[in-house]
């Protein structure tokens, strides 16, 4: 005789470390590595600065090599690498759940609340640390298009994938197309506008005066930055995250090798392209009108528009090293990629922790130690702070353990589970 029992799907709770892939992860921890380097010039905030204001004008041939590199590489091409990562990553919990057993509803439930907590993480984190925090931003657009596309169609995905790219070329285009009707090309921005480090409050001597600043300038980052992104195309590199996802392209790159090839040629050529002439104008090797290289000049539009491109050319490329490292017979660097690796399982708790140590030790309310680096400088000091998270995840690894602001945010999300699980 067959007792027929009918039982609540158990809804899953994080993934464990035998279902993860290198890829990802690998991906998280260099782009940790890589936000803290761009984050470095906003934290030299003695430094003087030229008509972008954003990389410092002074220093060395060391200074400069270093600001040439970042303008080219790292400047607004880091952040459209988070973007994929993140939607990915949303995807991918968004099927782990429904794959469980859990309904679509409840999964996009608890990403619903994922999102939700990222907003208030983030503005915390702004405001008490780091103002050109991210969290916000992604838990702003998570929780938009999450709502929008979680449960939407492979159709309907491509659709808006493409409405977002063919929105972004026309907002970054309709800029060059009026001055250039007008024949004011040169003169497109405002070198006389305040330099956009300001906007870190790094230089306010009092705390609660950076506060005020960093508050501020996190609302605009949350709330209005990523309602522009929905507006303007810029969510579509989210999406493509979603899209990737479902057909396991990191997980599985061997299956996607001509695709990666491509995107990781063309994505960073095109990338590093767009961002030469402003890392020319920036050494002085390129004669071009201040108004120009300024945060809404021409040369910004240009980098800003090819940032997208380097960034998922970037994570192409580690998928590539991903697919290639583990077919390798030697494993010389084992440890190496280990320890990246487990910095991308706990990105949340190290992109933090940049924080906690970089704003009380350069800020000027802190020790002042922004003012005494510079460019080159700064550098060392970023990745020796990215160096103490690859400990600091290691050590977490080997022991087993969550990243803090992992375990918080789980308990956040699934609330209290009996035993300690995956």
């Amino acid at each position: 005789m067959t007792i027929e029992t009918k039982e609540k799907p158990l809804r899953r709770g994080a993934v464990r470390s035998e279902e993860r892939a290198l890829a990802p992860d690998l991906a998280r921890g260099i782009m940790l590595l890589l936000i803290v380097l761009s984050n470095t010039a906003f934290h030299l905030w003695a430094a003087r600065r030229g008509p972008s204001g954003w990389q410092p004008v002074d220093g060395s041939w060391l200074d400069h090599a270093v600001q040439f590199t970042m303008i080219t590489m790292l400047d607004l091409r880091v952040y459209p690498l988070f973007a994929f990562l993140f939607g990915y990553g949303m995807m991918q919990l968004f099927l782990r759940q429904t794959g469980a057993g859990a309904s679509e509803r409840d999964a996009a439930r608890i990403l619903r609340r994922r999102s939700l907590w990222l907003i208030v993480i983030g503005l915390a984190h702004s405001t008490l640390l780091m103002s050109g925090d991210i969290l916000g931003y992604y838990g702003v657009l998570s929780l938009l298009l999450g709502l929008a596309f979680l449960r939407r169609g492979e159709r309907a995905l491509k659709w808006w994938i493409w409405i977002g790219v063919a929105l972004l070329v026309s907002f970054a285009a309709l800029p060059f197309v009026s001055a250039m009707l007008q024949g004011e090309l040169a003169t497109l921005g405002d070198a006389g506008a305040e330099p956009g480090f300001k906007a870190f409050g790094a230089d306010q001597e009092s705390w609660f005066g950076a506060a005020g600043v960093r508050l501020e300038t996190g609302l605009y980052i949350t709330l209005g930055a990523a309602l522009y992104a929905v507006i303007a195309g810029g969510y579509f590199i989210f999406l493509l995250g979603f899209w990737a996802a479902r057909r396991r392209i990191l997980e599985e790159p061997g299956r996607h090798l001509t695709l990666l090839r491509r995107t990781a040629v063309i994505g960073i050529a095109v990338g590093w392209l767009g961002a030469l002439p402003a890392a020319l104008a920036h050494v002085g090797a390129l004669d071009v009108p201040p108004d120009a290289q300024s945060e809404s000049g021409a040369l910004m539009l240009l980098r800003d528009a090819t940032g997208n491109a380097a960034g998922l050319g970037y994570v192409a490329a580690v998928a590539l090293f991903a697919h290639w490292w583990t077919g390798r017979q030697a494993r010389c660097g084992t440890t190496a990629v280990a320890a990246v690796s487990a910095v991308g399982k706990r990105s949340l708790s190290c992109y933090l922790t940049h924080s906690l140590i970089f704003a009380p030790l350069l800020a000027a309310w802190g020790l002042g130690l922004g003012e005494h680096l510079s460019s080159a400088t700064m550098v060392l000091f970023a990745v020796g702070v990215w160096l103490v998270t690859v400990a600091g995840s290691y050590a977490l690894e080997r022991a087993g353990r969550r990243g803090p602001a992992e375990a918080v945010l789980r308990r956040l999300m699934y609330g209290a589970r009996p035993g300690r699980g995956g």
